[in-house]
């Protein structure tokens, strides 16, 4: 398994010889396909980071995210949600490096 990027929260793996993604969470890895991968930055870049510091429309400050078909559930803060944002972000272009990199 190869590390593709670690953020303060999360890190991005890519496996191979499985031919398969994962995203550890901390307490929860969870095995993605590479369409598992495109739906979650889907996701992710749909959440809107204003919301998280505007009171009226999130008080709490929280998101909720499933994942893989509702098969994961994760609630998170406003930190957690910025840092999962450029995670998305480094893990695809880490991708894009490596394919670079190895069709040269």
């Amino acid at each position: 398994m190869n590390l593709l990027y670690k953020s303060y929260y999360f890190a991005s793996y890519q496996c191979d010889s499985n031919r398969c993604f994962y995203l550890d969470f901390g307490h929860k890895k969870v095995k993605l396909t590479f369409c598992q991968l495109l739906s979650i930055r889907q996701k992710v870049q749909a959440i809107n980071l204003d919301s998280h510091f505007d009171k009226d429309l999130n008080y709490n400050g929280i998101e909720i995210l499933t994942l893989c078909n509702r098969e994961h559930l994760f609630i998170l803060d406003t930190l957690q949600v910025i840092d999962l944002k450029q995670l998305i972000k480094a893990t695809f272009g880490m991708m894009e490096l490596n394919s670079l990199v190895t069709h040269s």
